[in-house]
């Protein structure tokens, strides 16, 4: 009978850059993932770093060629969307590589605090806060202009934000950008994006707001589209729309120089992944020259914001098979000591496949499975690869061998929508987080970003320890005094 990697290596093209077999067991980037199971145990969430630096390095280098092959006068900004990860340790990476910031939320910008008093960025770094803005995070963009950091851009989301900016920033100048409301691809719920402001509204929101402002400017003009940069009519017509507007507005706006194409760079989520990086930023730089060069204005500086595309492939989850169950003739489950829907939240939600591996046994025969986690939820389960309706895995003997399964590419979004460090369905724990670098040899080195979450962080959590004042009862003295705080802001407005 053939081995699991007679299957893996006759379904792909295998090895590749990024997974090998040595001895039976799976590397990721070289990384011997048995030592790290070893060494830690599952279940465990792995990131990787220094496939941040190599996914941003080499977004840079698709605008470099481009924008070289086509004589691109512009210049290119990269910008990482933190709501894709805010762990410490990705910021870190990501910064070390003379990036800018993208943010959404009030709560990012003391993370941007933080960062500049440690010396990780400093008061010219692009910070493009975008986003439906309440008081509270309006009134904090508003501080970090007055206090000095001139490329925080605020993108109005609504006709009305701007009238925050007025009464509240008290330095001479504010970059303003504008997010239009693009059209969300035919067969969305909606026709068009609840985000920004309609094509119909945007001229007329500078010329009242802006155009005679002694303190605005309109430096940017900001497009996105849910489903990403990838080359299909629709993505071709909303960005050729867009542009066009771009140069109508150009044309009564000198200060406009700059767009924001957002993210959506996609990531490797199969090995049957096909994407052509530098031939569609070659398009895309092609096509913002031509319309503009049509239009006889100059050709606008570009931003991006990518985030998963920073972070997603630099994740990995690793669990044990702890159980097999044949629940009838056919369906075999292996279960893992983890749940989908609180740790991958994803696949249970979205259906979002992974890159799924055996991390040992690779020597032995296979056999179709279902995979089930922990939680009494009965879609609690991944049964399916993204090339195939089928899952299969080592067939192993669990009285004489363990058998771990990995899910790679899982670094973007998933803990935040999954609650990390919070209280999950079925009380399940969020498990230990293991970092991954290299030190200045080159050698791999580890350490415990988080143990698994214990009994009694949810204890207190849930208001259980009587002892001292729970998180609950903290927290709600926090929320009230928010609340008075952006009711005030409100009542000043």
């Amino acid at each position: 009978m053939k081995t699991y990697y007679d299957l893996i290596d006759q379904t792909f093209e295998f090895p590749t850059l990024e997974f090998n077999v040595e001895n039976d067991s799976l590397l990721f980037n070289n990384v011997p993932l048995m030592d790290i199971v070893k060494e830690y145990g599952t279940p465990l969430k792995l990131t990787y770093l220094p496939k941040i630096t190599e996914h941003i390095e080499h977004a840079k280098l698709l605008f470099k060629n481009a924008m070289k092959r086509h004589n691109y006068k512009g210049t290119y900004t990269y910008c990482y969307c933190t709501k894709s990860s805010h762990f410490r340790f990705v910021l870190d990476e990501a910064l070390k590589n003379n990036i800018h910031i993208e943010t959404s939320s009030a709560y990012d910008i003391p993370i941007i605090r933080e960062l500049h008093s440690m010396g990780k960025l400093n008061q010219n770094t692009y910070v493009i806060c975008n986003g439906y803005k309440r008081p509270l995070y309006t009134q904090y963009i508003s501080e970090l202009i007055n206090d000095g950091f001139t490329n925080c851009i605020p993108v109005l989301d609504n006709l009305k934000e701007i009238e925050a900016y007025e009464s509240a920033v008290t330095a001479d100048t504010v970059n303003l950008g504008i997010r239009i409301a693009t059209d969300e691809e035919p067969n969305f719920a909606f026709y068009t994006s609840r985000l920004g402001v309609r094509y119909s509204d945007v001229n007329e929101l500078y010329r009242s707001k802006i155009q005679h402002s002694k303190k605005f400017k309109l430096k940017m003009l900001h497009f996105f589209i849910n489903t990403g940069i990838k080359d299909s009519a629709y993505y071709w017509s909303e960005l050729s729309r867009f542009m066009y507007k771009y140069c109508e507005l150009r044309k009564i706006c000198p200060d406009l120089d700059s767009i924001d194409i957002g993210g959506g760079l996609p990531i490797q989520t199969s090995f049957q992944f096909k994407y052509d990086y530098q031939a569609m930023i070659d398009q895309i730089v092609e096509s913002i020259q031509w319309i503009c060069n049509k239009n006889n204005v100059p050709v606008p500086h570009i931003f991006t914001e990518f985030g998963s595309y920073t972070v997603g492939e630099s994740g990995a989850v690793i669990y044990s098979i702890i159980d097999q169950k044949l629940q009838n003739d056919k369906e075999l489950w292996y279960m893992i000591d983890g749940s989908f829907i609180t740790q991958l939240p994803d696949s249970w939600g979205l259906g979002q496949k992974y890159i799924m591996l055996a991390v040992n046994n690779w020597d032995n025969p296979y056999q179709k499975v279902n995979l089930g986690g922990l939680t009494c939820d009965s879609h609690d389960f991944y049964n399916t690869e993204a090339h195939s309706a089928d899952l299969y895995l080592p067939i192993f003997d669990q009285e004489a061998e363990d058998q771990y399964v990995g899910f790679f590419h899982t670094g973007a979004y998933q803990e935040s929508l999954g609650g990390y460090g919070g209280i999950q369905h079925c009380l399940v724990p969020a498990p230990q987080h293991v970092i991954v670098d290299k030190d200045e040899n080159g050698n791999f080195r580890t350490r415990l970003f988080a143990p698994e979450q214990n009994s009694e962080v949810m204890l207190k959590i849930l208001g259980y320890n009587s002892a001292e004042p729970g998180p609950t009862e903290l927290d709600a003295t926090e929320a009230a005094d928010e609340r008075e705080e952006q009711e005030a802001l409100i009542e000043k407005d």
